[in-house]
């Protein structure tokens, strides 16, 4: 038998490699995807654990050290210098400064001092050499290549006075992650002594120190623990590091969760392909196997043939699906770097591979063939061996009838997917309500799966009634023949459809919902900007604004921050009192916005609910105490909304100026020339920066398209082993109607129509595949939407017709390429050998 098994691999080695390429992609994604996640982890890990290389003991703040709002008392560094034990010790700091760029406009930049103790540097040095005099720095390379700074180029700082201060660019460094390297702002090294002319004030976060030798981390501990006394946090430099993983973990983890859902999705369709594939075979092979029944072979022993060439087709896949897998870590690792990092810096391609990876690799290429071809392989022992006296063996195998036991089936997983879309919707938290309103979506999915052979004859012959020609015909013919076989062939394709579908019809959903948003909630014609967090926009920019041609009115924007008697969270956002309602017009749930006092506000209503507050209560905010008059849905404005004066009143130490100037232009006023006015108005500030609704919209779009592309890329290699499995299909197809092809060409069809008939045959199966993936992603896209949903962010369901026709045309193509191979061998065929075929 097991000659008997060789001899068949043999035989059938192109049609076995053909039907492997389906799996081996499905298999390079999960390798792909466990490459990348420890690639990701690793390199997570260093940009994390950075701050904490060669670190021996650490200082840091807690909740009982003496005037936290200053820091750690600057001269502490000298102590921990003279402690006994350390080697050398540094202080951390940084301030944020104007970094003024080529337009001569300003952005934000942190600005840290260079460690003097090497060791303890927490970047790496990328080009140059690091800071030595004052005025010299160094910037990050995120920083050098936005802002197009490099090696030897000047560069400009303003200090909170707007006085610039030049240094040179001596070099550039990465830095690691944390909150300030994630913070989104420009950074900046300079020499301690340069920091002091930019930054006087000195705000020390932590102080660092490395031991000598022979003296342990706890023993360094407790000598910087007797040198500056109690209310100060002492760390070991292990604890640092077990303390900066710790952020890690989640991350890295969230990314292969999500990862492995697109890979899972990828092994489904391959494993469908699979199962086609042996479906076929068997089919073909019924006379072979027949025969063998005939000769002597038990049913065990044409099982286990039939599992045998699995267990060969996945052992080929996974070898081919693990090389694979790393030329997917590197694209998808490519693909991170070049929208930025976990650290916002280079994200290095690394591919570290790992048994784990290699085993799993093996375990889900052999596991998923061997399941696909179980029954199939069952289907054949099933083969009489009278079958083998046939001339002419019968390979539709009851193709035309769908069990009520698969009905009955289907009923109930389309319940339960029901009922779990159902308790989606009643969730109030948008997280719970997508994951179990999405997990009920693909339950229901099984369920159209499970019906394919129901429903594909329909939709084939509501295609079939557009077609004209006799190959047209026919092709539909033959797409109908076999509903299983086709339903299993076009479900594959049906499953990577409905899932782009659906992520497009929600991310577009969203695109529409945020462009109205912004539209109702800015009113204003622009919006003049800070670029520079301590650095906001003066009273008196913002009257030079009013006396701009054709400004209507400038509404300055105020956010402060207070303690508050009952809400958790005491952020308001303050405007004039007769902008609130007219340049300002958050959705109201209760209550009016007009006139509103400055002893009124207009509360969020979600905070209000959580603390029982409704109109006519009273609340304090910092200084200030508030009644309700409204509600608002509207999240974008903290707690709530209040006028100017009394956001001014709510801090004690209220910012100078404001983070936004909203600009109301007067009615029939060119925005074009309006535009060009304000550029040049605001010229005068280096840190002002005009924006628009349509910008920020654009920005919107931009960040969602980013998303959405990533998406796109995830599920289209399940799309593409789809559409080889529409290849497969149409391959052994191919083959097992030789007979047939030559009968047609011997009543007249010729070369050209035969091969026109099987490519209609095979767009006729994509379009099956894309059109109920894209009615079903359309409509699970919508259940989502309603689940993302709340009376805070009611979202309004859209449908990209633009994507969705593109993504069918994709299918097209991509059906017309998959049969481009299996039509020229049919028509290559000779008619007589083919008569001759038994």
């Amino acid at each position: 038998m097991l000659k008997t098994i060789l001899a068949g691999l043999r035989a059938r080695t192109a049609r076995l490699v053909l039907s492997s390429i389906a799996i081996a992609l499905g298999v390079a994604f999960v390798t792909g995807t466990l490459v990348l996640s420890d690639a990701v982890e690793a390199q997570t890990r260093d940009n994390f654990a950075r701050g904490a290389r060669n670190v021996d003991a650490a200082v840091h703040m807690t909740e009982n050290s003496p005037d936290r709002d200053n820091g750690i008392p600057a001269d502490f560094v000298g102590k921990i210098r003279a402690a006994q034990g350390v080697a050398g010790a540094d202080a951390r700091e940084f301030g944020s400064a104007a970094l003024l760029g080529s337009d001569n406009k300003a952005r934000n930049a942190l600005v840290q001092p260079l460690p003097t103790t090497e060791k303890l540097r927490d970047f790496n040095l990328k080009d140059g050499k690091f800071p030595v005099k004052a005025d010299e720095a160094a910037v990050d390379t995120k920083t050098a290549q936005v802002a197009k700074l490099k090696v030897g180029d000047e560069l400009k700082l303003l200090d909170e006075d707007n006085a610039e201060h030049s240094f040179t660019i001596v070099g550039t460094y990465q830095q690691g992650a944390s909150s300030i390297s994630m913070s989104g702002s420009d950074h900046v090294v300079v020499s301690p002594e340069g920091l002091r002319t930019v930054i006087p004030k000195q705000h020390v976060y932590e102080i660092v120190a490395v031991a000598k030798d022979g003296v342990s981390q706890q023993q360094l501990v407790d000598d910087i623990t007797k040198a500056i006394g109690p209310g100060y946090q002492v760390q070991t430099g292990e604890q640092l590091t077990k303390a900066a993983l710790e952020q890690v973990g989640d991350a890295a983890g969230e990314i292969r969760s999500v990862l492995l859902a697109f890979a899972a999705i990828s092994l489904v369709v391959a494993g469908m392909v699979i199962y086609n594939t042996f479906t076929i075979l068997v089919a073909q092979r019924t006379k072979e196997l027949a025969l063998l029944r005939c000769v002597g072979a038990e049913r065990g022993q044409v099982f286990r043939s039939v599992l045998a060439e699995a267990v060969f087709m996945g052992l080929a896949a996974s070898v081919l699906g693990i090389l694979g897998g790393l030329g997917v870590s590197a694209g998808l690792q490519a693909f991170i770097g070049s929208v930025g990092g976990p650290s916002g810096d280079d994200f290095p391609i690394r591919l570290p591979i790992t048994w784990t990876t290699i085993a799993a690799g093996f375990a889900v290429g052999v596991v998923v063939t061997v399941l696909s071809a179980v029954l199939p392989a069952r289907r054949a022992t099933k083969v009489a061996p009278v079958a083998a006296l046939r001339s002419q063996p019968d390979s539709q195998d009851d193709v035309a009838r769908t069990g009520k036991v698969r009905i009955v089936l289907a009923a109930l997983i389309a319940l339960a997917g029901g009922a779990a879309v159902y308790l989606g919707l009643q969730q109030e938290k948008e997280e719970a309500a997508m994951f179990i309103t999405g997990g009920g979506t693909m339950v229901l999915l099984l369920a159209v799966l499970l019906l394919g052979p129901l429903y594909v004859p329909l939709v084939n012959r509501l295609f079939g009634k557009a077609l004209r020609g006799v190959p047209a015909k026919l092709a539909s013919a033959n797409a109908g023949r076999n509903p299983k076989r086709t339903a299993a062939t076009t479900a594959a394709l049906m499953i990577g459809v409905t899932i782009v579908a659906m992520v497009t019809v929600v991310a577009g959903s969203g695109r529409e919902t945020m462009a109205k948003k912004v539209d109702e909630r800015f009113p204003a014609d622009y919006e003049v900007t800070s670029n520079v967090y301590s650095q906001p926009l003066s009273q008196k920019f913002a009257d030079e604004l009013t006396k701009v041609r054709n400004v209507e009115k400038i509404a300055p924007e105020l956010q402060v921050y207070g303690e508050s008697d009952k809400l958790k969270y005491g952020d308001v956002t303050g405007y004039p009192s007769d902008a609130i309602g007219t340049l300002v017009r958050p959705q109201l749930a209760a209550g009016t916005l007009t006139a509103l006092k400055d002893d009124e506000i207009a509360l969020r209503e979600r905070e209000a609910k959580d603390v029982g507050l409704s109109i006519g209560s009273s609340v304090k905010i910092g200084a200030k105490t508030f009644k309700v008059v409204a509600l608002i849905k509207d999240n974008a404005y903290g707690a709530g909304i209040v006028t100017l004066p009394a956001a001014q009143a709510v801090m004690e130490d209220a910012p100078k100026g404001y983070q936004k100037l909203l600009v109301k232009l007067a009615p029939g006023t060119d925005i074009t020339v309006a535009r060009a006015d304000l550029e040049r108005a605001i010229a005068s500030s280096p840190v002002a920066v005009l924006n628009s609704a349509a910008e920020t919209k654009a920005e919107l779009n931009a960040q969602i398209d980013q998303i959405l592309l990533f998406i796109w890329a995830l599920v289209g290699l399940a799309l593409v082993i789809a559409l080889f499995g529409i290849a497969n299909t149409l391959t052994l197809s191919v083959l097992e109607r030789t007979r047939e092809s030559a009968l047609l060409r011997a009543l007249g069809l010729t070369r050209g129509q035969l091969r026109q008939m099987l490519v209609v045959e095979s767009i006729l199966m994509a379009l099956i595949g894309a059109v109920v993936g894209v009615v079903l992603g359309a409509g699970f896209g919508w259940l989502l939407v309603e689940a993302l949903s709340s009376p805070e962010l009611q979202i309004s369901y859209s449908i990209p017709f633009g994507q969705i026709g593109v993504m069918l045309g994709l299918a097209v193509v991509a059906a017309v390429i998959a049969a481009a191979l299996p039509a020229r061998r049919a028509a290559r065929n000779s008619v007589v050998a083919g008569m001759a075929e038994a």
